[in-house]
């Protein structure tokens, strides 16, 4: 992988931010002492399995569970009927008008809607003795007609309370969009078809639930990205004070949105741990049950209608977006995640002032869709790059071009999108600049003309051009308009008496490095060396709320609260130093652990023999000074930081097998202020390779009557790092608008590869790539 030099790379005199410092987690991690679910062993613990349907569509007849109740190791067996679990519900809120709430039982009660959902759970005292009871429970199910395809019409629906499986719909507008395309000079129509698949991550899901039966506490401990959230949701469900509810997320391995839902299963762990009056429960989800029962995502069809001038200015656009949202409206994101950033964002960095897309969200017989990488985009970046190319390819102009013609610039900036978001990077066509140098985009040209010459394997380009909403305030997080604003969150800095740093921060990691990026931020604010930093995430009872780890939006907002409760603490360091030395505050100055006046190399006292003072020695404390250094913060963006990017790759495709090879991938974006420039890299070529395994290989692909045939990672493929190229990741950093000046950089990756790979494609092939994933039998049945 070759990796640009930022700015950043040569670390400032005394500053942590901008360096790639040691990261805080790598020691356990690197040694084998990561500390995950999984590795949860508590006294009496229980372990708990469960069966899933075989059916799409079924209505529960009978459950009997006699035989296993019975058998060895077996402590109890629960089904949708049991008393502990019946009288609880998941209902996902949202205020849209056209929103239909629906119900999704811990359970199953009277029906199943989606092969792989839980019908009842066994506890047992291994994992082996409750499979094994599994089997023992006879289940009745009555067959129902599944409907699939979210754009084909229900035989039966899948919730009564929508007869036509539309869950929501929502139309977005601006201008005049009848009258711009009648006046275009060129109307495209095209129809776009995106493949189903889900995040993957290297630990599945995964829950401890202990309930204290004699103080009527419950501790959770699981793999989630949002543990405050999940303690609301969970005291609420279960009729608990929410101080009652303590959630821990330890080490983590990896998210990527699908653990940022809040599962039956979960709240069957809680129920069932309250049910067994104090005996601790765990459940660990293997990799069938992963893909086939946790969130899925992508499953998108877009009608694309758009105008064009003579010159290649976009004038109008017009789709028709529906999104398969599986069995069940998720918790608490609700149906609208998908189909209303799809809405929203499907114009991206693109100047347009004639807009109209109706998107919907419809119920299926197949796994609940739900929050994943990039949410939406990278289907909508590539309906709308597809195109764009087919506008230039109709036109005679340059991919390049077009473009250049009607991408948002600096001096646009900040520019209302039709759907009322404000872009305020506009910095696209530097990205764009930056990524055809990386390519070599002339001498690309001249390669593939004598290659078409001499007859040999053709190459092509394709491009991608997107903008990430990084960051979301409060201004900007009302998508699905739910019952909360995910906005703030919070961190407490607190000097120690022997003068380290203690940060109880509300961010939660997946492998993201918080710990460390999160300790360099409050070592500058503060004043301190990142080394006498300690950060503590992941624990409800420790932090003040933070919403957790989605839409890029940690380094932006919960280290902007970090950085405001360091400063605080710091201002409160130097009040104490120019009280207890009679100087003037403004003169001194707070770093490396040491208060010195400005000019002064010699320090007045060390950060330990003030904290010493603030704890251990208040009679010292001038008049006006409470005992103690520390300092909390809340931070709220309102509306939000957009992250440009570009990526552009090289391919070459074999005719005779449609097989294609990556010769180069470029890709650039604004990162804003880089926090650490190696965390940066790899969060961006994480999200590239994820993106590539979408494009090409990932696909969830379900039979009529609902059963999922890649249900392993024999059937379900995935990139290994065998397919993937050398990536040339670029940046440019202009500060955003908080008080780090940052850009979230988690998810901007995946954004584009679908886009590039069938822009590449149809370049060398001249063909078009409407449907994804773009494996070798679709590439050689286009050329056919």
């Amino acid at each position: 992988m070759t990796i640009s030099t930022l700015p950043g790379d040569t670390p400032e005199e005394g500053g942590a931010v901008g360096t790639t410092v040691r990261r805080k987690e790598d020691g356990r991690l690197v040694t084998g002492h990561g500390r995950y679910v999984s590795d949860l062993r508590l006294p009496g613990m229980r372990q708990v399995a469960f069966l899933r349907s075989p059916y799409g569509h079924a209505r529960l007849r009978r459950i009997d569970a006699s035989a296993a109740r019975t058998a060895d190791g077996v402590d109890g067996v629960f089904t949708g009927d049991s008393a502990e679990i019946a009288a609880v519900g998941l209902r996902a809120l949202s205020a849209l008008p056209s929103y239909i709430e629906t119900e999704q039982p811990v359970l199953a009660r009277a029906k199943v809607r989606f092969a792989g959902e839980a019908v009842a759970a066994v506890v047992a005292g291994d994992r082996y003795q409750a499979e094994d009871a599994i089997e023992l429970i006879d289940v009745d199910y009555e067959p129902l007609p599944a409907t699939v395809c979210a754009w084909a019409e229900p035989e039966v629906p899948v919730h009564d309370e929508a007869p036509d499986n539309v869950l929501l719909q929502r139309t977005f507008e601006a201008g005049d969009v009848p009258e711009t395309m009648a006046g275009a000079y060129l109307v495209l129509e095209r129809e776009l078809v995106t493949n189903r698949h889900a995040g993957n991550p290297m630990e599945c899901r995964a829950g401890v639930a202990l309930w204290d039966y004699a103080d009527n506490r419950l501790t959770f401990w699981s793999g989630t990205q949002v543990p405050h959230l999940a303690r609301n949701m969970l005291a609420e469900l279960v009729g608990l004070p929410e101080g009652n509810v303590r959630v821990i997320a330890p080490d983590v391995g990896g998210g990527f949105g699908t653990k940022a839902v809040l599962y039956p299963e979960d709240v069957a762990l809680c129920l069932m741990a309250r049910a067994m009056r104090g005996v601790p429960l765990k459940w660990v989800e293997d990799r069938s049950e992963h893909l086939l029962a946790a969130t899925h995502a992508r499953d998108h069809r877009y009608l694309m209608r758009a105008g064009f001038a003579e010159d290649g200015r976009l004038l109008a656009l017009e789709a028709d977006v529906t999104c398969n949202v599986g069995a069940y409206s998720v918790y608490p994101w609700t149906a609208g995640i998908e189909p209303l950033m799809a809405g929203g964002l499907l114009t991206g960095p693109y100047r347009l002032g004639h807009y109209r897309c109706t998107v919907r969200g419809v119920a299926t017989n197949t796994s609940p869709s739900g929050p994943y990488r990039g949410v939406a985009r990278p289907a909508s970046v590539f309906a709308m790059e597809t195109v764009l190319d087919e506008a230039a390819h109709e036109l005679g102009m340059d991919a390049v071009d077009i473009r250049r013609r009607n991408l948002i610039t600096v001096g646009d900036v900040p520019y209302r999108m039709p759907t009322r978001l404000i872009d305020e990077s506009g910095r696209y066509g530097e990205c764009l600049d930056k990524v055809l140098d990386s390519i070599g985009y002339d001498g690309f040209r001249a390669e593939q003309a004598r290659r078409r010459e001499a007859g040999e394997n053709p190459i092509g380009v394709g491009f991608a051009c997107y903008n990430e909403l990084t960051g979301l305030g409060r201004a900007a997080a009302a998508g699905p308009r739910m019952a909360f604003r995910t906005g703030h969150d919070a961190c407490t800095v607190r000097i120690n008496p022997d003068g380290r740093v203690t940060v109880l921060s509300g961010v939660t990691s997946q492998g993201q490095g918080l710990e460390t990026t999160i300790a360099q931020v409050v070592a500058d604010a503060v004043g301190v060396a990142y080394d006498d930093v300690d950060v503590r995430i992941g624990d409800t009872t420790e932090s003040l709320w933070g919403f957790g780890a989605f839409s890029s939006r940690q380094a932006v907002i919960g280290g902007g609260a970090a950085h405001r409760a360091g400063e605080a603490v710091r201002g409160r360091v130097l009040a104490l130093a120019a009280a207890l030395f009679e100087v003037e505050e403004a003169k001194l100055k707070l770093e490396a652990g040491r208060v010195h006046i400005i000019g002064v190399r010699d320090e007045l006292a060390t950060l330990a023999e003030l904290a010493r003072v603030a704890y251990l020695e208040s009679n010292r404390l001038p008049d006006g000074f409470e005992p103690g250094l520390e300092a909390t913060r809340f931070y709220d963006p309102i509306r939000g930081a957009f992250a440009a990017g570009v990526q552009a790759a090289i391919v070459e495709v074999d005719r005779a097998t449609g097989e294609m090879a990556i010769l180069r991938w470029a890709c650039v974006e604004d990162t804003g202020r880089v926090i650490n420039p190696q965390i940066v890299h790899g969060q961006v070529a994480g999200a590239i390779v994820q993106g590539i395994g979408g494009a090409l290989y990932e696909h969830l692909v379900y039979d009529e009557a609902g059963n999922l045939t890649t249900g392993t990672l024999m059937d379900y493929l995935m990139p290994t790092s065998a397919e993937i190229p050398e990536l040339d990741i670029g940046h440019i950093e202009v500060p955003a608008d908080n008080p780090l000046g940052v850009r979230g950089v988690g998810e901007g990756g995946t954004l584009g590869p679908n886009a590039v790979l069938a822009g590449a494609v149809a370049d060398a092939l001249g063909v078009r790539i409407s449907r994804l994933p773009i494996t070798p039998a679709v590439v050689w049945e286009a050329v056919q």
